[in-house]
């Protein structure tokens, strides 16, 4: 009787072993070491009950709609969970959904490959009211694949307590005519990953702080809503005294700010103390000249503002900044009869 009770435990233990170590061996044909396999299975308990004919068709179903194999374990690894969701009734669905929101070639297997939890979320529950939220705020259908594809995370956020405590933050900022909100999530998707207490209000607070106006704001926010995800401490101050250590005054840092917001985020050493070097020491213009030319901090340095200096040089011409550089090649060429030396 004993014997008899044990036999088909042995034989089920054995059934067992072998899918384990056919699974295994998925992991390792595909290069994954001990300890990524391990990682994997540790956080992921369901992982082991896949088959691994199973988890094969998953795998060639990623590489089927563009993901490239080198990726691949990459995206498996960050999200072992992967393989566990079914086919036909999770993955495929999703993915033909987002499919239908895609511009550009590709743009699915790139979201999915920053954020492969995307694929968890149920088409009906999560992504089409998603997509129902950024209609009401104007937001055209092509852009809201724009949104969403560039920035895949937004899928997890709850609407209500999250996105449109985001919405509610920009309208309190008097961006409240219809469409304009929508039009700053286009820009940059990823002001939805922020928090508005920790870092977007702080921000415009400081922004204000400056001595920027409710209408300087707006307008910053429209155009470079980048400027507002920035940390205050850690870049929006630090630039910020270094336009005072370079002589120019609260009003004319609102100024500059508001005529080129990226001013505040652009990087001291690279960027802003070579432009101010090169305005005063090379070019002996004041630094009040791009207090009524902002855009100058825009323009390539060694493409367009040192060439264009040294011929204006050459030639003992005299102008502004904005008849210097806001114009292209062949205009600021005719501007100040120059052409003649480059035909």
């Amino acid at each position: 009787m004993l014997s008899c009770s044990v036999l088909p435990l042995k034989i089920n233990m054995a059934a067992i072993n072998s899918q384990d170590s056919s699974f295994m061996w998925f992991f390792k044909d595909k290069g994954f070491d001990d300890k990524s396999i391990h990682e994997m299975l540790k956080r992921c308990k369901c992982l082991k009950g896949v088959q691994r004919e199973r988890a094969h068709e998953k795998w060639d179903y990623l590489r089927s709609i563009g993901i490239q194999e080198r990726k691949l374990p990459s995206i498996v690894k960050k999200c072992p969970k992967i393989l566990t969701l079914d086919l036909d009734e999770k993955l495929v669905p999703m993915v033909q959904c987002l499919a239908t929101l895609e511009t550009k070639p590709g743009e699915v297997a790139s979201a999915i490959s920053k954020f492969p939890c995307i694929l968890f979320h149920s088409v009906e529950e999560k992504l089409c009211p998603l997509l129902a939220f950024f209609q009401a705020l104007g937001v055209p259908e092509k852009k809201i694949g724009k949104i969403l594809l560039l920035n895949p995370r937004i899928i997890s956020y709850s609407i209500e307590s999250k996105l449109s405590q985001i919405v509610d933050f920009l309208g309190s900022l008097g961006l409240t005519k219809e469409g304009m909100i929508g039009k700053i999530l286009v820009k940059h998707p990823f002001i939805m990953g922020y928090s508005v207490d920790k870092r977007l209000k702080p921000t415009s607070e400081f922004l204000k702080f400056i001595g920027l106006t409710e209408l300087d704001l707006q307008k910053v926010v429209l155009n470079f809503p980048e400027v507002l995800c920035r940390d205050v401490n850690k870049i929006l101050r630090p630039n910020f005294d270094y336009l005072k250590r370079c002589g120019f005054h609260g009003g004319q840092i609102a100024a500059l700010v508001t005529g080129y917001p990226p001013i505040l985020i652009k990087s001291i050493d690279n960027s802003l103390e070579p432009r101010i070097r090169l305005l005063v020491e090379v070019m002996g213009r004041r630094i009040e000249e791009v207090v009524e030319y902002p855009d100058f901090f825009r323009h390539p340095l060694k493409k367009r503002v040192e060439p264009r200096q040294k011929l204006l040089k050459q030639k003992k011409i005299c102008c502004s900044l904005s008849e210097m550089l806001d114009c292209n090649q062949k205009k600021f060429l005719l501007k100040f009869g120059l052409i003649e030396q480059f035909t």
